[in-house]
């Protein structure tokens, strides 16, 4: 069991500490007093991109070490950090944008230094999901942030197919290329529900989409998307009684549809046991119309 005592004075304290600074989202504004102070006080300032925080820290003028610390140095990069904290020094970590250790590598800093006894404490700040969750306009009494789905199609139907059921909104982080192919993805799986899609949040060209999934499709086919996004989807439970599973394949032909569960991950056999099931025939006329 470990019990953190996160502002213990110098007396009882005899590590330094690990800060997990919060950086805006694109509006410099949102950057809060408390965060300046933590990085000008910090000894060494570890930094997904050093270029990108570079240009941060000189607008609020503070000077210090700026280290990287990102997916492919982590390891080594990780190591000394901990060291350095063990002997006594203050360590900020910041990403791009927002909260670190949140789709990134910083957890794995935090739990280095958690088991090495090292204090762990947040400074909060902006934050992309939860900005676009409560301008979604769906329930935010119970959410699931699901980060970045798997870039493999057929992985990225299962995730969605196992969160099918759960009665709480969704949020994932999509890049522009792959948004229309994420939104039919989830037309697939998880049927026409409502959802918002949020981009460039807090800077100027700030835009909220909200409908049903084939709207929100047909609208960015009309303008091709730019700008990181935020997807924030209808939970399970009304949202699958609103629509039954079933309506999704209809204009599909027998091949085509045991081809898109086979898509979402199923064995060929499975995949043709659901197609039976969705147009109530048995799987031996599904097997006949695919030889």
């Amino acid at each position: 069991m470990n019990v953190q005592k996160s502002f213990a004075d110098g007396a009882e304290r005899r590590t330094g500490a690990l800060y997990l600074v919060a950086t805006p989202i694109g509006n410099l504004e949102d950057m809060t007093w408390r965060a300046v102070r933590t990085l000008r006080e910090a000894d060494v300032i570890a930094a997904e991109d050093t270029r990108q925080t570079r240009k941060l820290l000189s607008h609020f003028q503070i000077s210090g070490q700026l280290v990287s610390y990102h997916e492919h140095n982590k390891e080594s990069s990780g190591k000394e950090l901990v060291r350095r904290m063990m002997d006594g020094q203050q360590v900020a970590l910041v990403s791009d944008a927002g909260v670190p250790a949140v789709s990134d590598p910083g957890y794995e800093l935090v739990q280095a230094a958690i088991e090495a006894g090292i204090p762990v404490v947040p400074v909060p700040g902006a934050n992309a999901a939860l900005s676009a969750l409560i301008v979604s306009g769906l329930p935010t009494d119970a959410f699931l942030y699901a980060g970045f789905l798997p870039r493999r199609g057929q992985e990225a139907a299962k995730q969605l197919a196992r969160w099918r059921q759960v009665p709480c909104t969704l949020v994932f982080y999509e890049a522009p290329h792959r948004l229309e192919r994420t939104l039919e993805l989830m037309l697939e799986v998880l049927g026409d529900r409502r959802i918002a899609l949020a981009r460039e949040l807090t800077k100027k060209h700030e835009e909220i989409a909200r409908g049903r999934i084939r709207e929100c499709l047909e609208w960015i086919r009309n303008q091709p998307p730019r700008g990181e996004y935020c997807i924030v989807v209808e939970g399970g439970g009304e949202a699958d009684d609103a629509e039954p599973a079933g309506q999704w394949w209809h204009g599909l032909d027998v091949r085509e549809h045991v081809e898109r569960y086979e898509r979402q991950g199923h064995s060929r056999k499975d995949a043709m046991k659901l197609a039976a099931k969705d147009r109530g025939v048995s799987k031996r006329d599904i097997y006949r119309e695919l030889v």
